[in-house]
């Protein structure tokens, strides 16, 4: 099988120098495509240049992207081309659009700052204040079965110390917009180092996993079942 995975967090630039990041490690994408590499399957790794990488392999292609654009651009190409996709890269909700000194709300209106753009340059540090303009990103999950409608789509939804039941419910929110065969529901607050509480989430209920090489072995078996 041709399996396409995201990892990593995407980084959206304010100007030349500075940007709001995603953090993510992509240990959980790293471990995914592990588990398919070592069953000899084809895997597409979307990542990041600081996110954690399987070794080198002959079934490993790597495609680095850095921004929300980027990332686009790669996946509708790439969609097409696999059985299945596990979408758990830390994509950003919105991009900068203007950054100004504060005083300036005061002599043009936010329509008109807005339509300026600061990413070629670097913002100048003499001020107390400034304000960050910033815009939404395209929901790309959103997109992924308009490009293949038959390939068999992994999503990822992370909320921060939410009772178990809003994020349940919020995962089977996203699993039915986005038309997809399964959600993994995080926590963020049950997300340690040796530890990754997480649900599998599907029309037919949720299980639930402990770690991130119990998550990576429930996708497995549940892309490998599907195929």
């Amino acid at each position: 099988m041709k399996i396409l995975i995201t990892s990593g967090g995407t980084t959206e630039a304010i100007d030349r120098v500075r940007g709001i990041t995603n953090h993510s490690t992509g240990q959980l994408g790293k471990t995914v495509a592990e588990t398919f590499l070592e069953n000899h399957h084809h895997v597409t790794l979307i990542t990041t240049k600081t996110a954690l990488k399987p070794n080198p392999h002959h079934h490993l292609t790597l495609i680095i992207i850095e921004t929300v654009s980027d990332l686009l651009k790669v996946m509708k190409e790439e969609i097409p081309k696999h059985d299945a996709i596990i979408h758990s890269m830390a994509v950003s909700d919105y991009t900068p659009v203007y950054m100004t000194d504060i005083s300036e709300l005061e002599k043009h209106s936010p329509e008109q700052l807005i339509s300026k753009t600061n990413s070629e340059n670097k913002i100048s540090s003499s001020s107390d204040y400034q304000v960050l303009f910033l815009k939404k990103t395209p929901k790309i999950i959103s997109l992924i079965k308009k490009w293949n409608p038959s390939i068999f789509l992994i999503g990822f939804k992370l909320l921060v110390e939410v009772s178990e039941q809003e994020l349940l419910d919020v995962a089977k929110s996203s699993l039915r917009q986005n038309k997809a065969d399964i959600i993994v529901a995080n926590d963020l607050s049950q997300i340690k180092d040796n530890q990754h509480h997480a649900y599998i989430v599907d029309a037919d209920g949720q299980e639930k996993v402990n770690s991130k090489k119990a998550i990576a072995q429930k996708l497995y078996e549940r892309i490998t079942q599907h195929a």
